[in-house]
């Protein structure tokens, strides 16, 4: 661990640059998901507790660079008031003269830092005015980790740095999953295209002892064994790089698991009609929506032996019934592993957590990432930015 954390730093007295992602659903004017904000209290209290005076930076939205008054973070402020139990003050305009009369106990929230363009272009400039208002930097924003932006990178060199509760709890997680786990080790990887997680797979593959692939990429890679997959989706152009990743898992001795069988329907819709095939048996007028009940088991048994689970992506059409039980399924046993002690279970990415909140298996997983692209690059064995930074 290469990275302070609150513990490490003296706070009293001091002004607070604290970068977190707030960046929430709204709609009217009011916030329909507080869950992101609602993770950032724990930081801004104990900042407060400890003596300092948090100054909140955040983006909303993708203004480019310009004012766009409906994209103003001030619109958020009513919730963050609420999950904090205190008031915010909300800067615009010529952040100094303002920050300048904050005391004690005061927290304070700058407008979205993507009105200015310098924000998305790492600006030095940008970034030594914002450093100006504060006297210690701490990035609570793992969600916006893998962005080289001026409130993530830059502004974390400019002042003694730290992670916040969030960031550090992300990180620990992270780095028990895939740093330095327990074996052996399993990884569930669905969604729709293998063009899009090539590079997560790829390095899943040199890593875990189990990966399991579910989704439309399933289709993707039966196709790359000659299987006739019908309708399904599937990326037939990739199946080459699809066969690449199977020679590569049998190197590295990684197991990969595929649905041996499947459910298949002729439309895609609510309580279309189906049934289970054979994977090697799919109807030429159909298409696959789901990991077959055999599959699941089979998920199941590995999943027994494992120790530690890193979960992305569904393993079928899990937004629609019937199509969404094999992913109900080995969510719930993978929850039923962690809560009996038997398993480190981490999952991130935004189909992810609504996939394992409707299996109703989110609160048993041992971690629930709240980021999707950061979540995805660290997985994929990349460097994140606003990581690097704070352990320079």
């Amino acid at each position: 661990m290469g990275w302070k954390t609150l513990d490490d730093m003296d706070l009293d007295g001091k002004r607070v640059l604290v970068r977190v992602d707030i960046n929430v659903p709204v709609e009217d004017g009011r916030v329909t998901d507080t869950t992101r904000i609602d993770r950032i209290v724990p930081t801004v209290n104990d900042i407060v507790n400890a003596g300092g005076i948090p100054i909140l930076l955040a983006h909303f939205d993708r203004p480019k660079g310009k004012v766009v008054p409906e994209m103003s973070l001030n619109q958020v402020v009513p919730a963050l008031q609420e999950a904090l139990g205190r008031d915010v003050t909300f800067i615009d305009g010529d952040y100094g003269d303002r920050v300048g009369q904050l005391g004690q106990g005061d927290v304070a929230l700058l407008e979205n830092l993507r009105f200015n363009p310098g924000e998305e272009k790492n600006d030095d400039a940008f970034a030594g005015r914002l450093a100006s208002l504060g006297d210690v930097y701490v990035n609570d924003a793992f969600s916006a980790a893998h962005r080289a932006h001026a409130s993530t990178e830059a502004l974390a060199r400019k002042l003694p740095a730290c992670a916040g509760r969030l960031m550090a709890e992300e990180l620990g997680a992270l780095e028990k999953a895939l740093g330095d786990p327990e074996r052996p080790l399993m990884a569930v990887v669905g969604g729709a295209k293998v063009s899009t997680k090539l590079d997560l797979l790829g390095n899943l593959v040199r890593k875990v002892n189990h990966l399991v692939i579910g989704g439309g990429m399933a289709n993707t890679f039966l196709a790359a064994q000659g299987i006739d997959v019908g309708k399904s989706l599937a990326e037939h152009d990739m199946t080459g790089t699809a066969r690449d990743i199977l020679d590569r898992a049998d190197e590295a001795g990684c197991e990969i698991i595929l649905p041996q069988d499947v459910v298949v329907a002729r439309e895609f819709k609510a309580g279309a009609d189906s049934e289970v095939v054979p994977a090697d048996k799919c109807p030429a007028d159909a298409m696959i929506l789901d990991t077959g009940p055999d599959s699941v088991e089979r998920i199941g048994k590995a999943m027994a032996n494992c120790r530690t689970l890193i979960w992305n992506g569904p393993l079928g059409a899990f937004e629609i019934a019937p199509f969404d039980v094999a992913t109900n399924q080995a969510a719930r046993m993978a929850a039923d592993q962690t809560k009996a002690g038997n398993l480190v279970s981490v999952a991130g990415g935004g189909d992810t957590v609504a996939a394992l909140n409707k299996a109703g298996a989110a609160g048993d997983f041992t971690y629930i990432s709240s980021a999707g692209g950061a979540f995805l690059e660290w997985m994929e064995g990349k460097a994140l930015p606003g990581v690097a930074a704070l352990e320079d």
